[in-house]
């Protein structure tokens, strides 16, 4: 474990993990919370409930999750010891999440903690389950006297909020009722990674980068989140779904808004999400009409990748065979303020791509060349920033120097700043201890505000709209493996540019 206990924990707090024997669970939320265990990032009084209708005894439930830690952990070879004191804090609570009278389990579990810790704990509520039961978990929920402690008691709410802009507002609306949105914590777990993080840093404690971020100076911005995976088993989740409102909506729009926002005055929770805020507020609604202008979709078909057969889209368990439904968009964005106007946002996601890869390009303007010599000219490239947050987690400032020789030859070269090589200790926290953390410690910042959510889907709304009356004509239209179907490559070479990809890191 680490020694570094220079820093303050958290205050006192219980975990209810509502889907505890589930996917999610298992693969993030155990892991994450058994790394800050490890780092001693973890309150000293804790205890971790894993809630469900399957039957565990405390020991089986903790082999269960032993065996995920094994599987998923950054941290597998310090089990030696550590799982055992950590599994002590880990407990089972068998009941039916649907019978409003099991709940009274939870709250002489909460009394117990109380009595056990010799103080009133932080109650947190981490609804692991699908997106349909969250309306009736929180409502039985609120019937708990422990939900009316709107300082001590919070709730998690995964992605996705909302099927649309009505069902969303429809939601938010449920939970506004039951809690204070000071409560609610609507988690994106892209927020928590420590690039994304990272962008604030970068921009507002450089005075290099700031003075020059603006529409004066930079061309346009780039967001690329492309997987090579295809739908792997999630198909009846992706039929209602799709790569806009399952990507574009929420992670897309996110990051965005970190690109885009103006300074903050603090680092204050609600002063941050107000400019994020700010910046969806001022995205230029597309109009219906218009969205074969700015939006593309795609959907990848049958095909061959890294010498392997993939199945296409329609072809995927629990897929419609002549499903519509998209799994590529691309969309021009523009954000109309002082510091974006006509500065275009371009983003793309899809699965079955070319690459794994989010990258966030900040592409400058052409400094004027005509005092160097012709030769100079052939090979000038304008600045660039290119963030780029997976799979590897860099930095990198594109500028133009002078080749050794006799002649004047410039070459673009980059200037990168690895977080692997910088610090190599290679540690870098997972995006779910950061946030499970953060909410522990009540710090809301890296979560969506009722209004965000709001916002997000009035930029999306109008191209579903568009795209569900108009069902594509041309589905499949791109191959496994590849970048995407053409129209999106014809989206940004309408303005001169082209997508930005970064060479596929080296496997050691």
């Amino acid at each position: 474990m680490s020694n570094s206990n220079n820093h303050n924990r958290p205050p006192a707090s219980v975990i209810f993990i509502f889907g505890g024997s589930g996917d999610l669970n298992q693969r993030k939320l155990i892991p994450a919370l058994y790394n800050l265990f490890l780092d001693e990032w973890l309150p000293e009084k804790f205890a971790v409930v894993g809630l469900g209708r399957t039957h565990y005894e405390d020991e089986t439930f903790r082999g269960h999750l032993y065996e995920a830690v094994q599987q998923f952990s950054r941290r597998k070879g310090e089990l030696n010891g550590h799982w055992k004191d950590f599994s002590n804090y880990v407990s089972y609570l068998q009941m039916d999440a649907e019978d409003q009278e099991s709940y009274h389990k939870i709250s002489e579990r909460v009394k117990a903690f109380e009595e056990q810790f010799g103080e009133h704990p932080n109650v947190i509520f981490y609804l692991a389950v699908a997106p349909q039961l969250v309306p009736d978990i929180a409502t039985k929920l609120g019937a708990l006297n422990i939900c009316k402690d709107t300082r001590c008691t919070r709730i998690v709410v995964e992605k996705p909020f909302g099927h649309d802009l009505k069902s969303a507002q429809e939601l938010n609306g449920l939970l506004a009722q039951i809690y204070d949105e000071d409560q609610i914590y609507r988690i994106d777990h892209y927020l928590g990674k420590e690039t994304v993080q990272n962008i604030l840093a970068l921009r507002f404690a450089n005075a290099l980068f700031e003075p020059i971020w603006n529409r004066n100076y930079i061309d346009y911005v780039q967001i690329t989140v492309a997987e090579t995976v295809g739908v792997e088993g999630r198909g009846g989740y992706y039929e209602q779904s799709g790569a806009l409102r399952d990507m574009v909506q929420n992670h897309i729009l996110q990051l965005l808004c970190m690109i885009g926002m103006e300074a903050p005055v603090s680092f204050e929770a609600n002063e941050i999400r107000n400019k994020k805020v700010d910046v969806l507020n001022a995205i230029r609604k597309i109009k219906k009409e218009e969205v074969q202008s700015y939006a593309v979709r795609g959907q990848y078909s049958e095909g061959w990748m890294q010498a392997k057969e993939v199945k296409g889209y329609r072809q995927e368990e629990k897929v419609d065979p002549h499903s519509s439904i998209e799994t590529f968009a691309a969309v021009k964005f523009y954000i109309d303020n002082w510091r974006w106007q006509d500065v275009p946002f371009y983003v793309r996601t899809g699965k079955a791509m070319h690459q794994k890869t989010s990258i966030i390009t900040i592409q400058f303007k052409r400094a004027p060349h005509y005092a160097f010599p012709p030769e100079a000219a052939d090979t000038w490239r304008p600045n660039r920033l290119t963030i780029s947050i997976q799979p590897e987690m860099d930095i990198r400032l594109r500028f133009q120097a002078k080749r050794p020789g006799q002649t004047m030859t410039l070459n673009p070269v980059d200037m990168i700043f690895s977080y692997h090589d910088a610090y190599e200790d290679g540690h870098e926290p997972e995006a779910y201890e950061t946030l499970l953390l953060d909410v522990m410690e009540g710090n809301a910042t890296q979560f969506m505000r009722a209004d965000q959510v709001d916002a997000a889907w009035k930029v999306v709304m109008p191209i579903i709209e568009a795209w569900e009356a108009r069902p594509p004509v041309d589905f499949p239209n791109y191959a496994p493996g590849s970048w995407g179907p053409e129209d999106a490559e014809a989206l940004i070479a309408r303005d001169g540019h082209n997508w930005v990809t970064l060479p596929a890191p080296h496997k050691e």
